[in-house]
């Protein structure tokens, strides 16, 4: 019977390619209670390369943040109440915070079992068959890399317009412009890069406290909108459901409003991505992923119902010519330009430190990728700087792709748009692939000799997973429906048309070259058991 050091090393260490680095071997005392995360690393035959700074709430303020769940509830209001009205949104929250808090109990589990900064792509290439690892694993490895840079540039986006709706509060003369829009976008990515380069030693500590605001924030706006705020009927806030994209049934019109809803719990894979720089890893990112989406979930869905009730007439909301019904909904409550200004300025705040989490997580899942020789120009993204030991190459091209992506508005504000479902069609793809391939392992070998990590879903395990697959199935399909029944070019969604466009390119590049150099993770350096070396 295999141990599960020989496990993973027999299913990562092909014969095809095993690449060693000028570190020869870690040793591996398997009779100790707890391994060093190196050790964990040697495992997999990966050494460590970045300094282990993040501590269970220092990663915990990053997936929180990062995620933003009570603020997106805020932000992004209008979607679930065109396609689904107060009753539709409020019925559709607890099913996504469901369904997503089953498809974090299966990354939970596979964290903890392979702690590694690409997350889903080296959990498919370590579990999944041979005959197809290499495949499977490269195309989950593109599919989540582009999810991660779509949503830093959807998130950014939403910061830029953001800060200019409030600019047009305080001067109503003021008429924004999309490139006023791109250029406060260009400078929200100069700061997150700022942030994640220059203050890289101190940004665990930043995290932290962003979590604090993140926290007291929520409470600031709740008790201001239950306090001050005229309270809409239950009778409006239970019976009215929209259907304004005229779809064929409310269900339907319900679950387009809901991809938004899902959007607002992107990014619960954070900490995955983060791995390789957290102190027991093996422990703290199951803890982290779920304590964020328990910490989001209930505050978001609580911001949610608050919003609902404290909105005011629901026609002024749909008809508001803000492009965040929110700043009305707190000009209503404080009577004060100055009280919306604050109140808004904590949405705002707390976008920006997601743009700068984004930025961070991204480029962690664009450097493990490179790692493996996934992407283009492999070579120069997966370098680390010596002196900060952090991935300042592939965060310059993360911020970048972010730029690039930014002037889409300018041509169209609706194709930018679509980044919104490219994020969820995006994360959601990736793993659907990694659950099932963990459901088929889970299915054809023995369970004592799967190598499980500290957390365990244990005889749960099928379940769980194929609930959250079976959610995870019908919110990809939505992530592509278009916002109205009646497509035009205006009205059609463009995600579609990017996911399967990036994805074929990926599968064109994989067949003319990527098959040859990609040969999933590679072996960095070898590990050995302390009684193999005795002999």
């Amino acid at each position: 019977m295999a141990s599960p050091l020989e496990y993973h090393l027999e299913t990562i260490a092909t014969p095809k390619s095993p690449v060693q680095s000028q570190t020869n071997a870690v040793t591996i005392d398997e009779t100790s209670n707890r391994i060093s995360d190196e050790q964990v690393l040697a495992h997999f035959g990966k050494r460590q390369q970045f300094k282990r700074n993040f501590g269970l709430i220092s990663i915990l303020g990053l997936g929180c943040t990062l995620m933003l769940t009570w603020e997106g509830s805020v932000a992004n209001l209008l979607p679930p109440l065109i396609n689904g009205g107060p009753t539709g949104a409020i019925a559709a929250f607890p099913i996504v915070m469901f369904g997503v808090f089953m498809q974090i109990l299966v990354m939970a589990e596979l964290a903890s079992m392979i702690p590694l900064s690409g997350g889903q792509y080296n959990w498919v290439a370590i579990l999944a068959p041979k005959s197809c690892s290499n495949f499977l694993s490269y195309t989950t490895g593109w599919v989540t890399a582009i999810a991660w840079q779509a949503a830093a540039a959807s998130c950014t986006f939403i910061n830029a317009t953001l800060l200019l709706t409030i600019v047009s509060v305080n001067y109503p003369s003021y008429g924004m412009q999309m490139w006023h829009a791109v250029l406060v976008f260009y400078a929200i990515i100069a700061l997150a890069v700022f942030v994640t380069t220059y203050l890289g030693r101190i940004f665990p500590s930043i995290e932290a406290m962003v979590l604090v605001l993140h926290i007291v924030g929520f409470f600031a706006i709740l008790i201001v909108l239950v306090y001050l705020a005229p309270k809409t009927p239950s009778e409006v806030v239970f019976h009215t459901v929209i259907n304004g994209g005229g779809f064929s049934s409310n269900a339907q019109s319900i679950m387009v409003g809901a991809v938004t809803l899902m959007y607002n719990f992107n990014g619960v894979d954070a900490a995955t991505h983060m791995a390789e720089e957290i102190e027991n890893a093996t422990v703290v990112i199951p803890r982290a992923m779920i304590l964020t989406v328990f910490i989001n979930g209930f505050t978001g869905f609580a911001m949610l119902i608050a919003l609902i009730f404290c909105m005011g007439p629901l026609e002024d909301i749909l008809t508001t010519t803000f492009p965040y019904p929110f700043i009305l909904i707190l000009q209503n409550i404080t009577q004060s330009i100055r009280g919306t200004t604050v109140l808004a300025a904590i949405i705002l705040i707390m976008g920006i430190s997601a743009s700068i989490g984004l930025i961070a997580t991204a480029s962690r899942m664009l450097w493990a990728f490179s790692r493996e020789d996934g992407v283009p120009f492999s070579r120069f993204i997966k370098r680390i700087e010596p002196r900060t030991a952090l991935p300042v190459y592939s965060i310059a091209i993360t911020a970048a792709i972010s730029l690039l992506l930014a002037l889409i508005p300018l041509g169209s504000t609706t194709a930018f748009y679509a980044l919104t479902g490219l994020t969820v069609a995006g994360f959601y793809s990736s793993f659907m692939v990694s659950a099932c391939v963990m459901l088929w392992r889970r299915l054809t070998t023995p369970t004592e000799n799967l190598a499980w990590g500290p957390f365990r879903l244990g005889r749960f395990g099928v379940p769980i997973t194929i609930l959250a697959l079976v959610y995870s199935f019908i919110g990809w399909l939505f992530s592509f429906w278009p916002p109205i029944a009646v497509v035009t070019i205006h009205t059609f969604n463009w995600s579609l048309v990017v996911y399967f466009g990036v994805m074929l390119l990926a599968v064109a590049y994989y067949g003319l070259r990527a098959r040859k150099t990609y040969t999933g993770p590679k072996m960095e350096i070898i590990a050995i058991n302390q009684e193999e070396r005795k002999e």
